[in-house]
């Protein structure tokens, strides 16, 4: 049995450490890579005034050795970005094909039997899988769950460029719009998406643990603090005028 589980504690290791370690280590670098840079521009402005190189062959000069300056610092804290999105480009793929499988479950596709099984499948309200949810409480609290999300990671960055504050909207909207659009669908792709959004909210809360981030060998970055749940309680808090 506790063979089984440490199996199981290093599979999920092996999967969802090595995304989260390369964020932090690229957080990490961000300060070394921009004293080289501003080293480099030195570098480059003196060579391109003792060879007489216009601004445009200093800038290309510049732009050439920084590229190779960042690609010779991942290589060496093995931290290449595509690492950071390794889970996306899982996530995704399966997360459409599960809600492809369960609306073909849910509308017979698949057959009538599996139909007939999802029908009376459900629990609590939502009894009936193949239909949608009349009470509209799994779209809003998918909506919910969504938003928070958003909003965790909004509150958490204190400058923001303006390609930033787009995307954070884009999402708030996309969560917004996922609450009719859940409201239409089989109560099973809507249950789904509802349990998918948790999973991915406790995974995110869970890797703030100081404590959890150190026992996955996770680096400590800048942005970290002792206090990370309650400090998400007062950036929301401040955000929002949640204080008297």
């Amino acid at each position: 049995m506790s063979c089984s589980r440490r199996s199981l504690c290093s599979a999920w290791k092996s999967v969802f450490v090595p995304p989260v370690s390369a964020v932090s280590c690229l957080e990490n670098l961000q300060l070394e890579i921009k004293n080289l840079a501003e080293r480099l521009r030195y570098e480059v402005s003196v060579r391109g005034k003792q060879l007489g190189w216009s601004e445009k062959v200093a800038r290309f000069h510049y732009k050439k050795n920084l590229r190779r300056i960042i690609t010779e610092l991942y290589i060496r804290d093995n931290c290449h970005p595509f690492k950071a999105t390794l889970l996306v480009w899982v996530q995704v793929p399966m997360w459409v094909c599960v809600s492809l499988a369960l609306r073909n479950c849910s509308v017979g596709a698949t057959g009538s039997e599996v139909q007939e099984q999802f029908s009376a499948g459900g629990a609590l309200w939502f009894t009936d899988l193949t239909a949608p949810d009349s009470t509209w409480i799994l779209p809003v609290s998918l909506g919910l769950v969504n938003l928070l999300i958003v909003e965790i990671f909004a509150a958490q960055k204190m400058k923001v460029s303006r390609f930033q504050k787009l995307i954070t909207n884009f999402f708030r909207v996309v969560s917004v719009v996922m609450i009719p659009v859940a409201a239409t669908v089989p109560s099973s792709m809507a249950l789904y998406w509802l349990c998918s959004s948790f999973v991915g909210l406790a995974h995110n809360l869970l890797l703030r643990s100081p404590a959890f981030r150190r026992l996955c060998w996770i680096p400590r970055t800048k942005s970290e603090t002792d206090t990370p749940y309650r400090d998400i309680l007062s950036a929301l808090a401040t955000k929002y005028s949640f204080k008297k």
